[in-house]
């Protein structure tokens, strides 16, 4: 018999793996109807279905391997990073999905959780006050309008999976949704800035690149209070936290 793996478990949802399955348990529902819509409309590969039974949904593994890692360096080769902005390009060249959700938030709100979630990282001790206002005015670049486009939402680069030089499966759609292309393209690099530009390359257009590095610090500064909430570590090497000082 497999074993369980805990892939990942917290208050929200959690993922098991048993063999080639993994078992994705969440109690809201409506992300879970998100994800299984996103994989099948979105032109890239993605993981198969196997069955759905709320809150419990069973998906095949990809093959290949995980593009890298939050805090560690990235065995991939640039043609890897290279295919995955590829990847990227042809998902948000596709036909918007019939829902907003996802990155596709109003700016008044965003700015406002943002401003919010600085002051609560100050005022509790998490973060010095000089790093959180210079992040503050790095992230301020990415509140501009953007046209939407069909996006992950959560572009994260343990959800890009890759075989040699090929993407063989992007999996994690929850927040998949209507929103801005540069913040996929900002969370697949978050603390793997060397591998920026071969991802670019790949996307194959002009891009701003101080856009992507302001959706890094406002990325970093919404999910730091989070990830310590919920047992994960956002001042290990490489991760969050390290993202803000390299603003500095």
């Amino acid at each position: 018999m497999d074993e369980v793996e805990v892939v990942v478990a917290h208050s929200e949802r959690a993922t098991l793996r048993v063999g080639d399955v993994f078992l994705k348990v969440d109690a809201d529902q409506a992300r879970i109807g998100v994800e299984v819509d996103a994989m099948a409309l979105a032109p890239v590969p993605t993981p198969e279905v196997l069955w759905r039974r709320p809150p419990v949904l069973a998906i095949a593994a990809v093959p290949g391997t995980a593009l890298g890692r939050l805090g560690e360096p990235s065995t991939a080769s640039p043609a890897a990073w290279a295919a995955a902005g590829a990847a990227i390009r042809k998902l948000h060249d596709a036909p918007l999905p019939p829902w907003p959700g996802g990155a596709g938030r109003d700016l008044a709100e965003l700015r406002a959780d943002l401003d919010s979630e600085c002051e609560r990282l100050v005022t509790n001790g998490s973060l010095p006050a000089g790093l959180v206002i210079r992040n503050r005015e790095v992230a301020e670049a990415a509140l501009r309008p953007w046209t939407p486009v069909f996006t992950h939402g959560d572009l994260q680069i343990t959800h890009v999976f890759v075989e040699g030089d090929e993407v063989t499966g992007i999996i994690d759609w929850s927040e998949a949704g209507q929103g801005d292309a540069l913040l996929d393209l900002a969370i697949l690099t978050l603390g793997h800035e060397e591998h920026l530009g071969d991802v670019v390359a790949g996307y194959g257009t002009d891009v701003d690149l101080d856009v992507i590095r302001a959706w890094w610090s406002l990325r970093s500064l919404l999910v730091v209070r989070w990830l310590g909430e919920h047992g994960f570590d956002p001042f290990a090497p490489g991760c969050e936290v390290d993202v803000l000082r390299s603003r500095m």
